[in-house]
């Protein structure tokens, strides 16, 4: 029996999602990951920013010419760092560590970080993430808890 091949990137609406489908404006999207480990399918949802701000120094002759020495001794940069995350969640790490495909899947686009908030918890209360076995889960917002 063949084994399925799982896209390696990320997937939105069915196609393969890259940094320059990224719309204007937009600040982040909602994702749903699932990996299969020991027979068991596991999952995970949350959210996940587009760029990165990055500290980046100021070179010595830019530094040299700034008459007020309270300014910052650095530039903010953005930087694209979605494509290589594999989730906050310390299991979900591990498993793509040991070389298990992981599904990584969009499910919505967010253009502000409210709108980015919203949305995880509303994703997170539809999946039921707390109730079910199966997703790895532990909190939604740090309010809402897994029973154990």
């Amino acid at each position: 029996m063949k084994e399925l091949q799982m896209p390696t990137g990320w997937i939105y609406n069915g196609t393969e999602f890259n940094e320059s489908h990224i719309p204007e404006k937009a600040v982040g999207f909602v994702y749903h990951m699932s990996v299969i480990l020991n027979g068991n399918t596991y999952a995970y949802i949350g959210k996940k920013n587009f760029f990165a701000n990055v500290k980046k120094p100021i070179g010595k002759k830019a530094l040299a010419l700034v008459t007020d020495k309270r300014l910052k001794k650095y530039t903010r940069e953005l930087k694209p760092n979605f494509m290589n995350y594999y989730s906050s969640n310390q299991q979900l790490k591990e498993a793509h560590k040991a070389g298990y495909k992981i599904k990584r899947e969009i499910l919505v686009i967010c253009f502000s970080a409210m709108e980015l908030t919203y949305q995880e918890v509303k994703h997170q209360f539809k999946y039921e993430v707390l109730e079910k076995e199966g997703f790895l889960n532990g909190n939604i917002l740090g309010r809402f808890y897994k029973t154990k």
